[in-house]
């Protein structure tokens, strides 16, 4: 038996039942709102205090990551071997570029007589100030800059090669009106009398003020008054004489960016505005304008720029085969 107000429960499936000593009897025993919020309020501080204890165990104390952290690592380091394999790939990208460069300067351009594209003008444009700022407070901000920059230098190089071959190709569709314009033969024939080579191009010292100076062209010497000839097609741009220069000279305009110049010359024999073919008369050899013996000057520019004429001097070409071109330039 039990004693006396002394409660039994008794469980029975979800039902829960309590002895009443009065009614000697089990009656259903009806749980309040009161109980559920109570047990609400334990259970919620209690649960949360489980989760943030295995959260510090399972990242801290076993230094542990949670799945969304090693899904996020996991997609930063596929990226990062992507980029690296990118970087390599463009390394490759250049060298075949450096060759196309190459071959570019020293094959195509030499064979129809253009100049080549220096370096500091397919470099031009990189370094300087970062060009990417924004990338520098980036994880991994190093690897994305130079795949960045590699990408920039690869795009200028593949753009100004891309023009150099526009521009080969447009010189190689007109090859037979260019081969008639380059300036290929002397301005005197070597069996001129007196013909000597006199002056070569580059840095030498200057005959009359002594010091070194650049000499933009080359001197022929010759018999005073020897024919003097247009070394290839054009038309007569100038006609001028300078005192302490070059005296009287002729610049002629060949297209395709070639011009050239005959200076010290005693007399001329064309006009301003006059056509005029390979191996025509255009002057007589002098001693004009700053000069210290009858010669020819002969200058070859090219884009402005003055070359080396002696790099399109057909040196095979037999003194015959030089008066036969001669010959055909009185035509």
């Amino acid at each position: 038996m039990l004693a006396d107000n002394v409660f039994t429960t008794l469980m029975a499936g979800k039902r829960k039942y309590k002895y009443n000593p009065e009614t000697l009897s089990y009656e259903l025993q009806r749980t309040s709102l009161r109980f559920y919020l109570i047990r609400a309020l334990v259970i919620l501080p209690i649960s949360l205090l489980v989760a943030l204890g295995y959260y510090m165990v399972y990242t801290e104390g076993l230094k542990l990551k949670t799945p969304r952290t090693v899904r996020l690592e996991r997609e930063f380091e596929n990226t990062r071997s992507s980029l690296e394999l990118l970087n390599k790939q463009m390394a490759q990208s250049e060298k075949r570029l450096e060759n196309l460069q190459l071959r570019d300067n020293n094959i195509y351009r030499n064979i129809f007589g253009m100049e080549q594209i220096p370096t500091e003008v397919r470099d031009a444009g990189f370094g300087g100030s970062n060009r990417y700022p924004y990338l520098e407070y980036a994880q991994n901000s190093s690897l994305l800059m130079t795949t960045a920059l590699n990408f920039d230098k690869i795009m200028k190089k593949a753009y100004i090669q891309s023009k150099s071959f526009d521009d080969v190709e447009r010189v190689a569709g007109q090859v037979g009106e260019v081969a008639k314009c380059i300036p290929s033969i002397l301005p005197i024939p070597e069996d001129t009398r007196n013909f000597r080579w006199s002056g070569g191009f580059g840095y030498r010292k200057d005959p009359v003020y002594g010091d070194i100076r650049m000499h933009e062209g080359i001197d022929l010497t010759g018999a005073p008054n020897s024919p003097v000839y247009a070394t290839g097609d054009g038309l007569v741009e100038a006609i001028k004489y300078e005192y302490n220069g070059y005296g009287r000279y002729i610049l002629v305009d060949h297209g395709f960016g070639y011009k050239t110049r005959y200076a010290h010359l005693n007399k001329t024999v064309v006009y301003e505005g006059q056509l005029v073919k390979r191996g025509e008369q255009i002057g007589l050899l002098g001693s004009s304008g700053k000069s210290t013996g009858h010669h020819v000057h002969y200058e070859v520019i090219y884009m402005g720029r003055a070359v080396n004429p002696y790099n399109y001097f057909n040196n095979n070409i037999a003194t015959d085969d030089y008066h036969a071109v001669i010959l055909g330039g009185r035509q």
